[in-house]
């Protein structure tokens, strides 16, 4: 019994207790796990002298992602100039009558769309990937933009 006790209690607390440390150590983020993108960072972000804009676009044809990559860097470069905020509601009302009842149908919506109407100078991709899944087959293509901000003002006092 005393073998017993100066063994496998202390063997038994010292598992539990790496148990107990190792399962600390994990993150259990509700949020899941961090990604690490391509194309994030200072690289790839604005700054005082540069709008910069990326893009991604995935799809089985290559051609199409590179399309949907060159909108999505396009549109926060777009969305960084110059964006104007536009909502609308609508009010839907109906009414089904019979003989013994009325049915009475409200619906309301309400959209809130972001619009730009910007032209884009001095506009140059400097950095881009191409890469392919081979179990999905997808095509993923990333694209980064970027537009020196004295020469955009430039054009922009120009077009006023």
């Amino acid at each position: 019994m005393n073998a017993f006790r100066t063994t496998w209690i202390p063997a038994m607390l010292c598992l539990a207790l790496i148990g107990g440390l190792s399962s600390c150590n994990k993150n259990n983020n509700p949020a899941g796990a961090k990604v690490k993108q391509p194309f994030s960072g200072n690289k790839y972000e604005s700054n005082a002298a540069w709008f910069r804009g990326t893009g991604v676009g995935v799809s089985q044809a290559q051609n199409i992602a590179r399309s949907k990559a060159d909108l999505d860097a396009k549109n926060q470069l777009a969305a960084q100039v110059k964006t104007n905020i536009r909502a609308v509601t609508d009010q839907y009302l109906g009414q089904t009558e019979n003989v013994n009842a009325a049915d009475v149908a409200d619906k309301f919506q309400t959209l809130v769309r972001e619009v730009m109407d910007t032209e884009i100078a001095d506009l140059r991709k400097f950095d881009e990937e191409l890469r392919f899944n081979e179990t999905t087959k997808d095509y993923t293509m990333y694209v980064a933009y970027e537009i020196k901000k004295n020469a955009m003002f430039r054009f922009m006092k120009k077009q006023a």
